[in-house]
């Protein structure tokens, strides 16, 4: 993020998703970290594996650009899941401290001290924003699109509503707190009902590449000739996406929003 709080390069969607998971230091230190062990690893395999071009190529593709995404989106997924842990537990703090006189800028600096990252950072830069001018509803939309949570987008729009038509504010987040524990709850309880599917996509995935290995490694002349055939490897590639079009679609059964 640059000093104004918004994103500092062009590529918003790359930036957001940096931002989003939590990671320190300079993307763009980050992203050459990947393309370089790319180009190294494609070298190494064309120069001395002798694989194809082709093959080379695709290597450095998977290494430097697919592999640092799906880094940052697993890192985003499991820090989003740390803060919807910590929201309501934040806004019930809140809710303490404005019924104890507490202005809001206060009740903010409060749950930034007291709860533990990433929340208490989060919210530590909110109210810092708070401070320097910045209105409550303004920061909590700039924390939304740092976070990237849709509790923090329903919080956002709460106080908008709030600030429009007035009203309770400690009510409001009372009711919120309590809506977002129902959430994780249900979702929990979702994530535990489709284990049984999730192991179950796991297994059947594995299963093939695990006995390809381990009849390759004790038996190598079992398949025969069958290599040499010019058939060998548009069947692969038919009988592969066949597969993973089998793992995307086991993959939404078990995986979904809500």
């Amino acid at each position: 993020m640059s000093e104004t709080g918004d994103f500092a390069y062009g590529a918003i969607a790359l930036n957001r998703l940096y931002t989003q998971s939590g990671i320190t230091g300079s993307p763009i230190a980050f992203g050459m970290t990947f393309i370089l062990a790319g180009v190294a690893v494609a070298l190494v395999l064309r120069l001395f594996l002798i694989v194809g071009s082709l093959s080379a190529f695709l290597s450095f593709l998977l290494i430097g650009f697919a592999l640092p995404i799906l880094i940052l989106r697993r890192a985003r997924k499991r820090r989003i899941a740390r803060f919807a842990a910590q929201l309501p537990d934040a806004l019930d703090m809140i809710v303490r401290s404005l019924r104890a006189g507490h202005p809001t800028s206060v009740a903010i600096s409060l749950v930034a001290r007291e709860m533990p990252d990433p929340l208490g950072t989060e919210f530590g830069i909110a109210s810092d924003e708070v401070t320097f001018g910045l209105s409550l509803e303004q920061a909590v939309r700039k924390l939304s699109e740092r976070v990237g949570f849709e509790g923090l987008h329903l919080l956002s729009v709460s106080l908008s509503i709030q600030a429009k038509t007035g009203g309770n504010l400690t009510e409001i987040l009372a009711n919120l707190a309590s809506v977002l524990r129902e959430r994780q709850k249900l979702r929990l309880k979702i994530r535990a009902l489709s284990a049984e599917g999730r192991v179950s996509a796991i297994i059947i995935s594995a299963f093939p590449i695990i006995m390809f290995g381990i009849l390759l490694l004790i038996a190598p002349s079992y398949y025969g000739e069958v290599w040499d055939s010019p058939l060998i490897r548009p069947v692969f590639t038919i009988f592969g996406l066949w597969a993973l079009l089998g793992d995307f679609i086991m993959y939404r059964m078990v995986n979904f929003d809500f």
